[in-house]
């Protein structure tokens, strides 16, 4: 069981009391959403277990995944579920133990999460783009002692590393070959103390361990800090589970999604909270069929829609432009997809324009963030588009702008303040941190560290990042983690990285450099190698500036903003525009 220092993290924000009609008919933000769309509309709040066990009752041997060719029903998917858990609660997991999970798109990682959250057991989600020091944080913050794994380069190696280094004590490895081959050859699976293959662990015993509650953490997802170390969010069941009801119970224009009719590409990470929520959870509860992808490629993206007649695609700008640039893409035929999202970074305006001519259905756009599973807010289609805009809260989900003095007043329309959110799916607290829970709220409204504004219409959008984050090809990118890791290298005094567009990405870092006495500047290569084991590859610096001062305030502070003014500066536009690009499309706030 999970020692009892990770047990004790849980400070539960005040309940959310349900909304009366006649209560939410006053709400602002009620005369810009749409009119097909009932916001008051009752929320499924239940289980994990249930959502699947409710699938099946509805879709049974219809097909629920499909990797290489290969289907698993719906069946087959809850057999496999109940078999795994039954044989991971055997060797000693149960309710309450927090295991990590480092897997690409791939079956295992489907399997292993509800075989996990099925014993009550809460599942802290890795990424193969963590550094190496940031893996390990998260292993220990949660006292993880468990992973799971394949044995895919990448993926393995970085697992037995947490064993060898006596961070974890076993790792359980899911053979990726039993599916097929892939493009990359899997490795050996090692036959030594601490491995165990994951197929050795499915069981025919009946399974015996109570259900779990709707209170019950089944996700703890890292989210980050501009101080630099991420912390955990803890999402209970219900949690999840709410914000899958409130992407189900979104309508608006364009062709509905018809529960298990749909065929949904799932190429964006499972592990990042945006597709696992709206992606797999979602689409399992609607009983559709989930195509897994382990990598992005466009000539399979064009296949799945044009072969196998994909409805829904949810994907970053880099992949989208990467579509819009592939040859040939004017003479593919679209007419499959019914809808489709663009998440994690700003699209420009322009390109996206170029995406929904060539595909002849609009983006959906929003924002959300890990603390909220992420459920969060949706960009009607009738709403003329402009920077910053974020939307309407999703139903069941209350938002409002309060002051950042006072953050207990709500603030006039027009005016900036805090973006504070509210509903069942705002998660538990952070793990094992009391004092940045109880910041985090105030009367039962979730702080979200955004800065925004509602208009006239009711009509949310973002005005400021929080501090000076990086949203870089989806994924959330911290200054101070690269900063720290730069200031490692003898030759570098000073540094300040901040965000710069990047035409590919998104954005991307930069790095103003300050260096020491008689020390000679270095190229972005040789910075680049230098980081190789202390960043992520996302993380990476893909420019670098060399200064002789670097801009400080009267009392010796590093001043990014004036960097990023000076970058406005030159791009000819105001000050802030370089903080507060469009934020459509937020997946949320962690990678």
């Amino acid at each position: 069981m999970a020692p009892e220092q990770a047990r004790s993290e849980i400070a539960t924000p005040p309940p959310v009391a349900s909304e009366e009609p006649d209560q939410a008919a006053r709400y602002p933000w009620m005369a810009s959403f749409p009119d097909i769309c009932n916001w008051n509309a009752p929320l499924e709040t239940t289980t994990l277990p249930e959502l699947l066990a409710e699938a099946v009752r509805q879709q049974g041997s219809a097909p629920a995944l499909e990797f290489r060719g290969r289907t698993l029903s719906y069946e087959v998917l809850e057999k496999d579920v109940e078999r795994l858990a039954s044989g991971l609660a055997a060797s000693g997991i149960g309710h309450g133990d927090n295991v990590a999970l480092l897997l690409p798109n791939t079956p295992y990682h489907p399997l292993s999460f509800l075989a996990l959250t099925r014993l009550g057991a809460r599942v802290v989600h890795l990424s193969a783009l963590d550094a190496r020091r940031e893996i390990i944080h998260k292993l220990e913050a949660t006292h993880s002692r468990r992973l799971v794994t394949t044995n895919l380069p990448g993926f393995l190696p970085s697992a037995l590393d947490m064993l060898d280094a006596h961070i974890i004590d076993e790792v359980i490895v899911g053979d990726d070959s039993l599916y097929g081959a892939g493009e990359v050859a899997a490795l050996p699976i090692p036959q030594r103390p601490g491995v165990q293959e994951l197929s050795s662990l499915l069981s025919d015993i009946p399974l015996t361990a109570p259900q779990p509650s709707i209170d019950d953490i089944a996700v703890l997802q890292f989210t980050g800090g501009t101080t630099g170390l991420p912390k955990a969010a803890m999402l209970s069941h219900g949690n999840l589970t709410s914000a899958v009801s409130m992407y189900r119970l979104w309508r608006d224009g364009g062709r509905p999604l018809v529960p298990g009719a749909e065929k949904v590409i799932a190429v964006l990470p499972l592990f990042h909270i945006y597709a696992l929520t709206t992606v797999l959870l979602r689409h399992l509860r609607d009983g559709n069929q989930i195509l897994l992808r382990q990598r992005f490629d466009t000539r399979t993206l064009i296949r799945d829609i044009t072969e196998l007649k994909a409805s829904q695609f949810s994907g970053v700008p880099t992949m989208w432009v990467a579509l819009l640039n592939h040859p040939g893409i004017e003479k593919v035929d679209f007419s499959s997809l019914k809808s489709c999202v663009s998440g994690g970074a700003p699209l420009p305006f322009d390109v996206q324009a170029k995406i929904e001519a060539l595909i002849g259905t609009q983006l959906n756009n929003g924002w959300g963030m890990t603390e909220t599973g992420p459920a969060g807010s949706r960009v009607p289609y009738r709403t003329a588009r402009r920077p910053g805009l974020i939307g309407v809260p999703l139903p069941g989900l209350a938002m409002r702008i309060v002051s950042t003095d006072d953050p207990a007043r709500e603030v006039h329309p027009g005016e900036v303040g805090e973006i504070a959110i509210r509903g069942p799916n705002v998660f538990r607290g952070y793990l094992n941190d009391a004092a940045a829970t109880a910041a985090a709220f105030r009367d039962g409204w979730f702080l979200t560290g955004d800065m925004g504004r509602m208009d006239g219409e009711g009509l949310f959008e973002i005005v400021d990042r929080r501090k000076n984050m990086i949203i870089s090809s989806g994924f959330n990118v911290y200054p101070a983690v690269i900063e720290n890791a730069i200031y490692e290298h003898p030759a570098v005094e000073e540094v300040i990285v901040i965000g710069v567009p990047d035409s590919y990405r998104g954005q991307s870092a930069k790095a103003y450099l300050k260096l020491k006495a008689g020390c000679g500047p270095f190229t972005l290569d040789e910075l680049t190698e230098f980081l190789a084991d202390r960043l992520g590859r996302h993380e990476m610096p893909r420019a670098i500036e060399f200064r002789e001062a670097l801009p400080r305030s009267p009392v010796g502070k590093l001043l990014p903003k004036i960097l990023i003014a000076e970058l406005a500066a030159e791009a000819g536009r105001p000050p802030d525009a370089a903080e507060s690009r469009d934020h459509r499309g937020t997946m949320g706030k962690t990678p």
